[in-house]
């Protein structure tokens, strides 16, 4: 009996002396930064990413919130759509608040702001929701990844919906780098499809009088030939759809067109039955496991409410944390770039894969066509077809 109290202290004591001999990090949570613009114009973005980060990391988890066996903490930030705050915000997440990883921002122009942060502190980026080219392009450094589509994914899908011969062009954009660089894209996504793009048109972020720009769009087209259309690409709530329609392009002969947006937004789209565009993501038109599970947890916990847009979004980037930090078996910098370069995961999309050269994460878009339906109170994009990663060739536009 003295021998097996004795054996049980020294086990013990070996146990304690083991916990005590563990690496200190081995001990403490592992921490996520998600810096945000849960103020701005983009706030539904914002919150819609939130929502779906916090659902992608219960999700890969199974409800555990623990990766490695240590505990995930998520530090949220509120950029405000502000550049410098955003970068500050950044460096002072890496810095003070020690975070392993960043996740964010809303905006493309924070964004751009914080890249060089990331590099100075060798620390991951993963940018969602933010979608210019130049994030994964000509700004971007071997830190930053992204499971938001880019604009190239935006403007090729949309492309193979109106890209056509005979149809002439002309797009409405907002003038940051979302815009120019979504129609840049556009651009060149157009060519070899026989259609002809007529005409671009700028305008400030935050324009609600849309009465210019619209003029110059209809006097650059009315006397086209063909089919003439509007490709607008827009982000916030002015969206200019309405207030273009009010002012009778049809007239003119000319249609409006555009991609995919969150669901207060597509109330707009029931003023144009069968409009075509591509777009990021709908609730109803990818058919997975990952996704299921998401329209349904979405819908018991937000009184019966779908998952959006961004949502789908931030679960993605959710789970690519999990799956990275698993494979790297650490929240070493290093670890997690050789982890993540080529990594293939599940998402509300379905498959996405970051790819090794631009760390872009390579996945689905969707060709719809707008249905109206009087019980539903925003349009419904009907899926015409999934355009799938093997039916895009997205550039890589970085100088690595």
């Amino acid at each position: 009996m003295a021998f097996s109290t004795i054996g049980r202290r020294a086990l013990g004591a070996l146990a304690l002396a083991s916990a005590l001999a563990l690496p200190a990090a081995a001990q403490q949570p592992i921490k996520i930064a998600h810096i945000y613009g849960k103020t701005g114009a983009f706030e539904a973005y914002a919150k819609q990413t939130q929502r779906g980060l916090m659902m992608g990391l219960e999700y890969a988890t199974q409800g555990k919130m623990t990766v490695l066996g240590r505990k995930l903490e998520v530090i949220e930030k509120d950029d405000q759509l502000k550049p410098e705050l955003g970068k500050s915000l950044l460096a002072e997440a890496y810095g003070d608040n020690g975070a392993h990883i960043a996740v964010g921002p809303t905006g493309s122009n924070v964004a751009l702001a914080m890249l060089p942060v990331a590099e100075e502190f060798k620390r991951i980026l993963l940018v969602e929701p933010a979608v210019a080219d130049s994030i994964t392009g000509d700004k971007w450094n071997r830190y930053v990844f992204r499971t938001g589509r880019n604009s190239s994914q935006d403007a090729i899908s949309n492309a193979v919906a109106l890209g056509k011969a005979g149809v002439n062009i002309a797009t409405l954009a907002q003038d940051y780098a979302f815009g120019r660089d979504g129609v840049a894209a556009f651009k060149d996504a157009l060519k070899g499809t026989g259609a002809n793009l007529a005409f671009e048109e700028y305008a400030p972020i935050n324009t609600t009088d849309f009465t210019a720009p619209a003029q110059r769009l209809f006097d650059a087209l009315k006397d086209k030939p063909g089919r003439k259309v509007i490709w607008v690409i827009w982000a916030g709530g002015t969206n200019p759809l309405g207030k273009l329609k009010d002012l009778n392009p049809g007239r003119l002969g000319i249609e409006i067109a555009t991609g995919g947006n969150i669901l207060p937004a597509l109330a707009a789209y029931k003023d144009f039955p069968g409009m075509e565009g591509a777009t990021y993501y709908y609730y109803e038109l990818p058919r997975n496991a990952v996704n299921d599970w998401l329209v349904f947890e979405h819908k018991k916990r937000f009184n019966n409410e779908p998952p959006d847009f961004f949502t789908a979004g931030g679960m993605s980037a959710g789970i690519a944390i999990v799956e990275a930090l698993k494979k790297a078996g650490s929240t070493d910098t290093e670890k997690l770039i050789a982890a993540m370069e080529g990594l293939e995961f599940a998402s509300p999309k379905g498959r996405m894969v970051f790819r090794k050269d631009d760390h872009q994460a390579l996945q689905s878009m969707y060709h719809f066509k707008v249905k109206v339906d009087p019980a539903v109170a925003w349009a419904v994009p009907e899926l015409v077809r999934e355009l799938k990663i093997e039916d895009m060739n997205i550039p890589i536009r970085n100088k690595r």
